[in-house]
């Protein structure tokens, strides 16, 4: 059963094209009658002759990205754009490492491992951006004997 002309015909009055207009199977006969655009009309508002909706781009792949993204993967050098400074700028690298040199050195000073001309120090030197690290603050102070207890024990004696 051709049915050509209808299709074309129910795209013009659907504004689209006749590859997503469509027909309800068990109306055919019906439609193969129709000749007129009235009676097309008739089908479309009784809801025999319809369009199909328009497919769009998928976003589940997108949101999949975006959950990985969440959890800090999809961060190796195909996905970077930008200088190494775009991502994480210098100033926040140099914000992150000293706030935590300075919490760790408070640590030490609250704990009591190094007196209090030593914790003014070493506040200068990380300040000055002497160390690399937190580790490497407590590399410094064990090579150069800084431990309050060290002190201490060498008093007793």
């Amino acid at each position: 059963m051709k049915l050509d002309t209808q299709k074309r015909l129910a795209g013009t009055l659907l504004k689209c094209s006749p590859q997503r207009v469509r027909f309800q199977p068990e109306n055919l006969l019906d439609i193969k009658e129709a000749i007129t655009k009235s009676d097309l009309r008739l089908l479309i508002s009784d809801g025999i002759i319809f369009k199909q909706p328009k497919k769009e781009v998928s976003r589940v792949r997108a949101r999949k990205i975006q959950v990985q993204k969440r959890k800090g993967l999809q961060r190796g050098h195909g996905s970077r754009k930008g200088t190494p400074n775009a991502s994480t700028p210098d100033k926040d690298k140099w914000m992150n490492k000293v706030r935590s040199q300075r919490s760790f050195l408070k640590e030490l000073k609250d704990k009591e491992l190094i007196n209090l001309a030593t914790y003014r120090n070493l506040y200068r030197k990380s300040k000055g951006g002497f160390f690399r690290s937190k580790r490497h603050i407590k590399l410094f102070v064990e090579d150069q004997r800084l431990w309050q207890k060290n002190v201490k024990t060498a008093e007793k004696k």
